[in-house]
């Protein structure tokens, strides 16, 4: 148990303040008896006495006042968007040990399996990927590979177009990262995790002021080894480690320089899943793999962060950060793919598979300039903030593919484990190289015209320029194609939204956001087809993306529960389908709809009960398409009409800790089109949690993930589906000091 856990539970004051800026810390204030009580009945002379302000950390449970995102000044409840908030603290208690399994209980997520241009973490949000949508810190983190949560603080969804706040992309929202930071309070804590699923997991996070340095200047430094298989999954498995250096000068001053760096590495076997089948994933084992042995995901990150601020007084703050990644990755992985005519009612086991065989390597770069001014003045009675920036930057994502042909068949039903990897052909098929330069200005504006009354307004103009050259092979090593395209995206971006506030714990919002997305935001969207490395956005101009929001938010149980409801409309007006006039491109004839509703609680219904729970419904809709394009009338893909998610837990006496976990999604299409309608079935989980406090530092946890062993398809791609894990058990030792 956390030491403010028992700060708590002991009756060692209580905190009665809301969270400062940060939303991390805040001041505890005693007040003398006659101030905190008008009854009270004390010595004439406390009067006399001066408040004493005590700094210390509130137990927030499941929610934070305040977005960590320095571009949103107002508190979450007073911040018209929806977002969802995993704390710390829930993710430690799930036991969460990637961002693929952080986001899976977020209401209006759903994930999504990797391709040959992409992998790494690839959800789905609001029926539009993210792929390209994840940021740290406020800055995109740029490369693909699997994300390991040991150096969060928190991870924030802000949902709808995000476009002023983050430049292209974020159609369905995005999803930011948000590191640990250092400090002058000296802290160490640590896991032992070991699971049913062959998980081995060490992790340590320390902290403290570095005094030789000088007076505050803080460090942090996380570090963690991971490896693990997959529950009732052959073959796959997971190993990885990282390291998080952090170092801070002149924190508590108006003057803080902070550089942090990360780096991550990590060696995998890749999941392709089961092929789909008559429309629905094949009917085979769980543990059915069509891979080999020396199938491989290898990714190698490297990124460095540098931030200045100066507080020049309370009305004005500037903020630069600037950012250097360099990102590696190497992959050989194994589709299973079932004849084409093969008669739906064939039996699984009388059916063999080919295997597609798809191999490369890539060097991706990223460097970024970030630079924020916060004004905060007024124009009569209208109070303004006001955060104006510039941003530039550069990625370069330098991809290599391999095809590989006559590899081995295999059964169905019964696919041949340690088969030796063979090939008739192993050849260079394309290398991609191309190099993207973005600069934007922006600036968002709350005017608050009075206590019930504001009005948010936001503009920024991007100009996205990327050159891509591409190189095709024949198989006998000749040049088959050359291809150099430079593409310019420019243009603007908005945001407004006007908020009333009929009592100061609640707030009602309307709100309009736009974004868009480049044909060239990405290798893997110029590389639409991993199977053909066919080139099909090419050229085209950018897709582009509205949405409107009307929602509430309240602060209830005296202000440690927030809940929030939306209802919502966002339009994809020109989205990419197949060219009719020009086989293997794509032309942006397609409109897309969702409608949808999400209403979510997060926090504290009572001292010793905390909860995270929300519902999201979302009708999704192909307005307009072409012949070989998605249906009309279909639902976008990997988009469930119902999905429910809830973690709750609750403090018992002598030291326990019990908590539930529920994660419903309804049936969600792997393709739609009339060539190819996937469905794959809606499925129930639960997940259960037991804590016990040893003593004042130390806790035994155990995290059962799907309890019922639910058989569910959790990843999907138009070509695989990737099966959940069966039940797990994972148990954890925890310190703190």
């Amino acid at each position: 148990m956390k030491l403010k856990k028992m700060k708590r539970r002991h009756g060692v004051g209580q905190l009665l303040t809301k969270g400062t800026a940060a939303g991390l810390s805040l001041s505890c204030v005693f007040l003398t008896p006659h101030a905190v009580h008008a009854d009270d009945n004390g010595d004439s002379d406390s009067e006399k006495l001066a408040p004493v302000i005590v700094r210390g950390e509130r137990d927030e449970g499941y929610r934070k006042d305040k977005s960590s995102l320095g571009k949103l000044t107002e508190d979450l409840r007073d911040t018209p968007q929806a977002i969802t908030v995993i704390t710390r603290e829930e993710l430690d208690d799930r036991g969460v040990t990637n961002l693929n399994d952080a986001l899976r209980t977020v209401p209006g997520i759903t994930l999504g399996a990797g391709e040959t241009s992409y992998q790494g973490n690839n959800a789905s949000l609001r029926g539009f990927t993210t792929r390209n949508d994840v940021f740290l810190d406020g800055t995109r983190d740029y490369g693909y590979y699997n994300r390991d949560p040991f150096n969060y603080e928190s991870v924030e969804v802000l949902k709808g177009p995000n476009s002023t706040l983050f430049g292209r992309g974020s159609t369905g929202g995005v999803i930011h990262e948000v590191s640990k930071t250092p400090t002058l309070n000296d802290q160490y804590s640590g896991t032992l995790q070991f699971g049913t699923d062959d998980t081995k997991r060490a992790t340590i996070d320390a902290g403290g002021a570095v005094k030789p340095l000088g007076a505050g200047v803080g460090y942090r430094f996380n570090a963690v080894y991971h490896e693990s298989g997959v529950a009732d999954r052959d073959a796959v498995g997971t190993r990885r480690w990282g390291i998080a250096p952090s170092l801070a000068f002149g924190l508590g001053t108006p003057t803080r320089l902070t550089a942090s760096y990360l780096h991550q590495q990590e060696d995998s076997r890749p999941d392709y899943g089961i092929p789909w089948f008559a429309g629905r994933p094949a009917n085979v084992k769980r543990s059915n793999y069509y891979g080999f042995d020396s199938d491989y995901l290898n990714t190698d990150v490297d990124l460095g962060t540098l931030k200045f601020e100066h507080d020049f007084n309370d009305h004005l703050q500037l903020r630069s950060q600037a950012r250097y990644s360099r990102s590696t990755r190497e992959f050989r992985y194994s589709e299973a793919i079932i004849p084409a005519g093969t008669a739906a009612t064939t039996p699984p086991e009388n059916i063999t598979v080919n295997r597609n065989e798809f191999q490369g390597y890539s060097t991706d770069r990223f460097a970024q300039s970030q630079t924020d001014l916060t004004a905060r003045f007024n124009t009569g009675k209208i109070s303004h903030t006001l955060v104006s920036g510039i941003e530039i930057g550069q990625e370069s994502p330098n991809p290599t593919f391999v095809t590989n042909t006559g590899l081995p068949t295999t059964n169905l039903a019964n696919p041949e484990r340690h088969q030796p990897f063979t090939v008739n052909q192993n050849f260079i098929r394309l290398i991609a190289k191309t190099r993207a330069n973005g600069l934007a200005a922006y600036f968002l504006d709350t005017i608050k015209f009075d206590e019930q009354w504001q009005l948010i307004a936001g503009l920024r103009w991007d100009r996205f320029e990327a050159n891509y050259h591409s190189t095709g092979y024949a198989p006998d090593g000749s040049v088959a194609a050359l291809t150099d395209v430079k593409r310019v995206d420019e243009g603007p971006s908005y945001r407004a939204a006007l908020v009333y506030k009929p009592v100061e714990q609640g707030t009602v919002y309307f709100g309009y956001g736009d974004s868009f997305n480049p044909s060239a935001e990405g290798i893997e969207s110029l590389i639409s087809a991993g199977r053909s490395v066919a080139q099909a956005n090419l050229n085209l101009d950018a897709e582009k993306s509205r949405t409107f929001e009307l929602g509430t938010k309240w602060e209830l149980a005296g202000g440690r529960l927030l809940l929030t409801s939306a209802i919502f409309r966002t339009e994809k007006t020109n989205a990419r389908v197949p060219d009719p006039d020009a086989t293997g491109f794509n032309t942006l004839g397609g409109e897309q709809r969702v409608d949808g509703f999400e209403i979510e609680a997060s926090g504290r219904l009572t001292s010793f009960w905390k909860v995270r729970a929300g519902y999201t419904y979302l009708d999704s809709e192909t307005v307009k398409s072409v012949a070989r394009g998605p249906i009309v009338g279909a639902q976008l893909l990997n988009t469930p009409r119902n999905n429910v998610t809830a973690f709750t837990e609750f403090d018992l006496p002598a030291g326990f800790e019990v908590g539930l976990g529920l994660l419903y999604v309804s049936s969600r299409l792997g393709q739609n089109t009339s060539a190819s309608y996937l469905t794959a079935p809606g499925y129930v989980t639960l997940d259960g949690l037991v804590k016990y406090r040893v003593q004042r530092n130390l806790e035994l946890q155990l995290n059962v993930l799907n309890l019922t062993n639910e058989q569910y398809f959790d990843q999907l791609h138009p070509v695989h589906v990737i099966p959940g894990a069966g039940r797990t058990a994972l148990f954890a030792l925890n310190w703190q000091y």
